[in-house]
């Protein structure tokens, strides 16, 4: 961690001017300063599942999330206040199904919701009746799906921006080339059904550089200013931004993180098991917003060499097992928070939150509460955290 710390405690929102005031002149300042995450609110909902949280909407203290099981998809709209007041499918044999969910729901505002799925773009009520339906252009079904809290097309003007995640099924993946021309990003527009897939890595990028990648290694992850819109490519620890008018890339910011073992590249490609594993074992940006200035970064940070090396070798059920137990207790998802020019403010695991759960809504950054290993609950907690700045 860097020589920043802070000589100040305030909670930044993001929407309000006079708080950005502050915090550029706490940048200027010579102090040394500390940044960190602290808890400002939660709600609480009693629930026994496997909830996955959709969309937070903090004007109408609305919640959209997804009993999500291997038969069912059972989408509920719950308050604030904890309360689930309403259930309903449109998964599976239902006149208004949306087929393969593609991204996470959306709340349009307090009283809908849009779902892109591969039967369309559908509009519904809270109460569960759809409003409008557009059939998609051109659909090809997608090589993944990731339908998590933090992670979903958002709203770009007109349109909705996510990642694409289709490969053309004539693509010869063991060829370098596939990477130059890859479609990164797709623009979504649920008016007319059309689907734009565009932009392709950077020429400094990672993914240039000759080599091979596993499939997903460039997952990216978004977030969308005023102006700008900051794109990581998965294993890369760089942010590019970009102009969203004209997709000119204005600039990249190389992260310093203190510890990032990623995964470089292979001279050949394998569809072997072996080489997908390098997804969990590479370090990986799995969530960037900013707030104040700042980036928040959820990242996994990699396996040392030791371990790279034994988790390749041979070993019985029982060593596996414990390796496992091993590494998964040595490597932490952690939270960066980095300044603008890709300085480590500070680099911390979230004490009780899942880091990449970060969603940003109307200025308020929420987090999933991670799930306790040992008891099953039942009931789910979100929370509303604050960037605090203090004293060292």
């Amino acid at each position: 961690m860097r020589n920043i710390l802070i000589i100040l405690s305030v909670f930044i929102l993001y929407s309000c001017s006079s708080d950005k005031e502050k915090i550029s002149a706490i940048f200027e300042s010579n102090e040394l300063k500390i940044f960190r995450l602290e808890k400002i609110d939660s709600v609480q909902i009693n629930f026994i599942g496997t909830p996955r949280i959709h969309d937070i909407n903090p004007q109408s203290k609305s919640i959209l999330f997804l009993d999500d099981g291997p038969h069912h998809q059972t989408i509920n709209i719950a308050n604030f206040d904890g309360e689930i007041i309403n259930s309903f499918t449109k998964f599976g044999d239902v006149p208004d199904s949306y087929g393969i969910l593609l991204s996470c729901i959306r709340l349009i505002n307090d009283k809908s919701f849009l779902v892109y799925g591969s039967n369309g773009f559908l509009k519904f009520d809270f109460s569960g009746n759809l409003l409008s339906k557009v059939k998609l252009k051109s659909f090809e079904v997608p090589d993944r799906a990731v339908n998590k809290m933090g992670f979903g097309m958002e709203k770009l003007y007109e349109e909705y921006l996510f990642f694409n995640q289709e490969f053309p099924p004539n693509r010869d993946y063991s060829t370098k080339s596939f990477l130059y021309s890859l479609n990164l990003m797709k623009l979504l527009n649920p008016e007319t059904g059309e689907i734009r897939p565009f932009l392709n890595f950077p020429d400094e990028s990672i993914f240039r550089n000759g080599k091979h990648f596993f499939r997903s290694a460039w997952d990216p992850v978004f977030y969308i200013d005023e102006e700008l819109v900051y794109i990581v490519f998965g294993l890369e620890p760089t942010i590019y931004v970009y102009n969203p008018i004209t997709w000119a890339l204005e600039s990249n910011i190389p992260v310093d993180f203190k510890e990032f073992r990623n995964f470089k590249g292979a001279e050949s490609f394998s569809f072997e098991i072996e080489a997908f594993m390098d997804r969990f074992r590479s370090a990986f940006i799995n969530n960037i917003k900013k707030i104040n200035g700042v980036f928040i970064i959820a990242y996994f940070p990699g396996y040392d060499a030791e371990d790279l090396e034994e988790s390749r070798m041979n070993k019985s059920k029982k060593e596996n097992m414990l390796f496992y137990e091993k590494v998964n207790k040595k490597y932490k998802e952690r939270i960066a928070i980095v300044d603008s020019l890709g300085t480590v403010l500070n680099d911390f695991v979230p004490e009780g939150l899942e880091p990449s759960s970060m969603l940003l809504r109307n200025g308020q950054l929420w987090m999933m509460e991670r799930a306790d290993e040992e008891v099953e609950r039942d009931y789910f907690r979100l929370f509303r955290v604050g960037l605090k700045i203090e004293n060292k």
